[in-house]
């Protein structure tokens, strides 16, 4: 949990933004900051973006914890070919300093781990999409992405990145919609990303002692020298990490109703009444390392047991394809658009027990 401050200001005719904003961790010691300026004034929109973050980390087996402070420099222009075409490119540079943490004597000698990366993003997106109420939508709309970093401070560390997120939504009658997403990506290099197959954005998990976020169980293979770490979501029914690699590919489907607003067949005055939504969902996904998701050498396909002298590794016989399937409630309350899902996983042509998810997102 954690409190967000943000103000923007624009000028009389909309060509300059200023934005800045600071997020408060319950801890006071994570705190996050943003500032971004905007020009708007010719086609060509410039904007230039600086973030600074800190936050924790478990690294060497979770037998150390670091402090990470990250500052980045962000400079991007985006080019409209239409009112629904646009061609956008980013330049970044990102200043990691992750330090140990005290907690012996030996991470006390340890020296701060020091990553300075450089790099190069360009997109093409689409969106033809119109809204027809508060995360319902009409339409297409589709982006494709390259990207490529260099750590400037190594000399043999590089990490290219190339996927993409298409998105289709059909109005079946009024205000009900069926809504469709299928997204991948992935991640090569002498320094590539990982991604972790799992859960939803923005999980709020207030029962972590039955339910963790985290699923430790599956191995995640340490010997690819992972830059960097995102999750590959949505796919409700498991936690995060039941399958990772350096590519994943997931498809979503919703059906989205809007019950009181549909009912009565114009919008209404309440803002929870008009916003609530019952929803019903399946997703399918994978998360793999390598030219396929079927290749054995993937670590989540083996289960590594250490008994005191002897280390055995068993073949898991993991299916690398995982499905989830619920139904779910969506309303805005507070001013936050908040999320209840129950959903059943499916691993191995088994159906897993409930899990509840509690999220503060739109969309997928």
């Amino acid at each position: 949990m954690n409190l967000l401050f943000k103000v923007g200001a624009n000028d009389l005719f909309e060509d300059y933004r200023l934005v800045g904003g600071v997020r408060f961790a319950t801890d006071f010691d994570s705190n996050e900051y943003l500032l971004s300026f905007e020009n708007l004034k010719h086609q060509l929109d410039k904007q230039l973006l600086f973030h600074r973050q800190v936050f924790k980390n478990y690294i060497d087996n979770s037998y150390s914890i670091v402090k990470t402070y990250t500052h980045e420099l962000l400079a991007s222009v985006k080019y409209p070919l239409s009112q629904t075409l646009a061609l956008k490119g980013t330049a970044s540079f990102r200043h990691d300093n992750s330090v140990y943490l005290s907690t012996n004597s030996e991470n006390l000698n340890k020296p701060n781990l020091l990553k300075v990366w450089g790099g190069l993003k360009a997109e093409v997106i689409y969106d033809n999409t119109r809204k027809l109420g508060t995360n319902l939508y009409s339409g297409t709309r589709w982006k494709v992405f390259g990207e490529a970093y260099r750590q400037i401070n190594e000399a043999k560390s590089d990490l290219f990145v190339v996927g993409g997120d298409f998105r289709y939504y059909l109005r079946i009658h009024r205000t009900l919609i069926w809504a469709n997403r299928i997204a991948g990506s992935g991640s090569f290099g002498r320094s590539p990303l990982i991604y972790y197959l799992g859960s939803v954005d923005n999980w709020i998990n207030l029962n972590q002692s039955e339910n963790p976020t985290f699923n430790e169980s599956v191995d995640i293979d340490y010997s690819q020298n992972y830059a960097y770490q995102a999750l590959s979501t949505n796919l409700r029914g498991f936690s995060q990490n039941i399958r990772n690699g350096s590519n994943f590919l997931v498809f979503n489907t919703e059906l989205r109703w809007p019950i009181f607003r549909y009912l009565a067949g114009h919008p209404l005055g309440s803002g929870f009444l008009n916003n609530f939504q019952v929803v019903g969902f399946a997703d399918i996904g994978t998360a793999w390392t390598g030219l396929h998701p079927f290749n054995d050498e993937n670590a989540w396909n083996t289960e590594v047991i250490v008994n005191g002298p002897m280390t055995i590794t068993i073949d898991a016989n993991r299916d690398p394809i995982v499905a989830g399937y619920g139904v779910g409630a969506r309303a805005q309350l507070l001013g936050y658009f908040i999320r209840l899902d129950w959903a059943w996983g499916v691993e191995n042509m088994k159906v897993q027990p409930r899990m509840f998810y509690l999220s503060l997102s739109l969309d997928f």
